[in-house]
């Protein structure tokens, strides 16, 4: 499956941005889809996933107070509503999938195989 991720830019902190994630291939439906995000300098961290069930978790309770993954399955794309941003969210943010993942690495951005380019988040306080 390839992934192209979009919908990033600069926002000025308290605002809204949502990103899309549009998937190739007629199995879209059956990969479990994450976001990870990366701020210069960090490791790329865990954002949110949705499952095929879309069933979802979210890195921390706070993070998912702001932010909601969602995914439309007619239009093989993953969203990432993010509100009330904050100086901290700035990062380039990852989308990712994969068929094969567990429970227990959904949040390990080793077990996902497929990934997109990467769209950036600028946050200015």
């Amino acid at each position: 499956v390839q992934l192209q991720a979009s919908g990033g830019g600069l926002v000025q902190a308290g605002g809204s941005l949502r990103l899309s994630c549009a998937a190739s291939g007629r199995t879209f439906r059956t990969y479990t889809m994450a976001w990870f995000r990366q701020a210069p300098g960090k490791e790329r961290e865990f954002v949110a996933v949705i499952r095929p069930s879309y069933s979802t978790t979210y890195d921390a309770e706070s993070m998912k107070e702001r932010f909601t993954i969602s995914r439309d399955n007619a239009k093989n794309t993953v969203y990432l509503q993010m509100n009330s941003l904050k100086p901290e969210d700035t990062a380039t943010y990852y989308c990712a999938a994969s068929s094969t993942i567990i429970s227990s690495s959904l949040r390990n951005r080793n077990a996902y195989g497929y990934w997109g380019q990467g769209t950036q988040v600028t946050v200015s306080s």
